[in-house]
């Protein structure tokens, strides 16, 4: 008896969680997330929060188009993934011969990297296995219900950018004294740099990792240059 108390109570709970999510996403559309798991993360440890949200039209094209050059390039094809990756990242041979992959092709994609900033949590080990599959659904409900400027809004708006440091914005006034909207390609391309580990890879002081990678960042942002499905996203 009182096990499928239990059990009722159970997928009562889930139910309503489930649908109290599916509220959220569809809130997030319009609003910005009040706060992430790692932002709460981030106070609790000491860090800080340093954030100022800030619409589409407030950010500069460099940085939109830094981030689809270094983090995703194939952003504005895909629908959510980026299947080809994922499956270099998981072949075994491929990770014996340590091959380097090319700025743009990590398995994580631009969607993935939302859903999970958004709805779920960071981590390593055993959790972020645990976490892949309400990724998965999280990473295919934004594309249908957000789109891709959305997603790329909301990325931009929330990622971790240095310590206690979350959201273009924030780190344009940090880094540089202005305005996201007023970033060059270089100075965007230099925040952009620091991912995925901004507290190790910082902009200030520079590290040698971000120094040598954001050149290459802007190469990779010159190639994308003329593609017509990318101009229309990041303009």
């Amino acid at each position: 008896m009182w096990l499928s108390k239990i059990g009722r109570f159970a997928r009562r709970t889930f139910l309503i969680l489930f649908v109290s999510s599916l509220l959220y996403l569809l809130l997030c559309k319009w609003l910005f997330p009040p706060i992430t798991a790692t932002q709460v993360v981030a106070l609790l440890s000491g860090d800080g929060l340093k954030r100022d949200y800030v619409s589409w039209n407030a950010i500069s094209p460099n940085v939109k188009l830094a981030a689809i050059a270094s983090e995703d390039q194939l952003f504005a094809e895909h629908g959510g993934f980026d299947w080809k990756a994922i499956e270099k990242s998981i072949d075994p041979s491929a990770q014996r011969k340590k091959k380097k992959r090319a700025l743009g092709s990590a398995a994580s994609t631009i969607s993935q990297q939302t859903a999970k900033n958004v709805f779920l949590w960071q981590g390593s080990g055993w959790t972020r296995y645990v976490r892949k599959v309400p990724e998965l659904f999280y990473t295919k409900m934004i594309e249908w219900v957000w789109g891709k400027q959305r997603i790329m809004e909301v990325y931009l708006n929330t990622i971790e950018m240095g310590k206690g440091i979350y959201g273009i914005e924030a780190a344009a006034q940090t880094y540089f004294h202005k305005h996201a909207s007023q970033l060059s390609k270089s100075e965007a391309a230099m925040i952009i740099a620091c991912l995925p580990n901004p507290k190790i890879f910082t902009v200030f002081p520079l590290s040698k990792r971000v120094a040598w990678r954001y050149p290459k960042i802007i190469i990779q942002m010159n190639n994308l240059e003329g593609d017509e499905d990318v101009e229309d996203l990041v303009k």
